[in-house]
């Protein structure tokens, strides 16, 4: 519970930006709302070690819809600009429009958007955007459904992904498409998936990374984004930036049509990073790659005021020092170091 002397929340933003060591703004902040999962895909949650008995977070221990709202609020008041929803898969958090909501109203937030897989778009796509969701970023690895239902684990159809773009566009929503490429195993057909999802969003085509403990990451199984722009033919166009923190590099064909492209093995952008991730327990982590965090649950549930999980918060980024795209080759020339699991802060 807040106390009496934290006031209704306001998020009062900072007057000069709150900048961490290597002098990167605070602007970005992922919120996971659960670590479970509808599909099973093998560079996330592989099936052989999340399988029927693997053990997710009971529900007492996820962070309320209460204590999302009041941490977004500090968050934001600490120069946080961008709120987006992840998993796990975040549309199996019961009552997620009612989160949305409750974001959708913080002041300060300019952006609102979830990371999901699609599958559960037909039904709650509507409700989401009512409740002030703006964009969807959606998951979509193959148009082959042999390959595609290798790669998520459980033999799920493309259809069914893309009727659930289908129907986030049609409740207004802004959709993007990222596709994990892996050398060897969906990289077959690139231009012809590009052609035929292309009129849907924004693409994106993402490096395999070595996130979590357990997707087998190899450097051979890395595409290079720009073998991925030479394979989708044509000519391509940069185009420029709207804000440094962007992770996509974009470009656009002659009909208009966007490209982005996530380099984070082979031209890493920890230099621009502005993001920090909330766990669906409330750890907070600085990078995606971060063996451990800051557990903001329990000063939360033990009376801390909002200025106090100001203070942390701030103390926090500011002495933040990640960068471990830019060392990923010092760090796997050495024994692979444990990094937190993709399925606890959403990617």
């Amino acid at each position: 519970m807040p106390s009496a002397a934290s006031g209704p929340h306001r998020s009062t933003p900072l007057s000069a930006p709150l900048l961490d060591a290597l002098g990167r703004p605070l602007r970005d902040l992922r919120i996971s709302v659960t670590d479970r999962c509808n599909l099973r895909c093998t560079y996330c949650m592989p099936a052989e070690v999340f399988g029927p008995d693997y053990a997710f977070l009971p529900r007492e221990e996820l962070l309320s819809f209460e204590e999302i709202e009041r941490l977004a609020r500090v968050f934001v008041g600490l120069g946080v600009r961008k709120l987006r929803l992840t998993g796990g898969e975040p549309t199996l958090r019961r009552d997620l429009p009612e989160l949305v909501a409750r974001l959708a109203r913080i002041e300060g937030a300019r952006d609102l958007a979830m990371t999901t897989n699609g599958l559960l778009l037909p039904r709650l796509a509507a409700d989401l955007r009512a409740a002030g969701l703006k964009r969807v970023t959606v998951s979509l690895d193959s148009l082959d459904p042999a390959v595609f239902g290798a790669l998520n684990g459980l033999g799920v159809a493309p259809q069914r992904v893309l009727a659930g773009i289908e129907a986030a566009l049609h409740a207004g929503l802004g959709v993007k498409i990222n596709t994990v490429i892996k050398r060897g195993v969906n990289d077959g057909g690139l231009h012809e998936f590009w052609r035929a999802v292309r009129d849907l969003g924004t693409v994106r085509f993402i490096e395999f990374m070595d996130v979590g403990n357990h997707n087998g990451w190899n450097l051979g199984s890395v595409l290079p984004s720009r073998e991925v722009l030479a394979r989708l033919g044509g000519e391509f166009a940069p185009v420029a930036a709207e804000d440094r923190s962007e992770v996509a590099a974009r470009y656009r064909d002659p009909d208009g049509h966007e490209v982005g492209l996530i380099s984070s093995v082979t031209a890493p952008f920890c230099g621009d990073c502005s993001r920090a991730r909330l766990s669906a327990v409330g750890t907070l982590y600085t990078c995606l790659f971060a063996a451990s965090g800051t557990d903001l649950r329990a000063p939360l549930r033990s009376g801390a005021s909002d200025e106090d999980l100001r203070t942390l918060l701030s103390s926090v980024w500011t002495a933040r020092r990640d960068r471990y795209s830019e060392e990923r080759g010092e760090h796997t020339a050495r024994e692979a170091r444990p990094k937190v699991e993709m399925s606890h802060i959403g990617g």
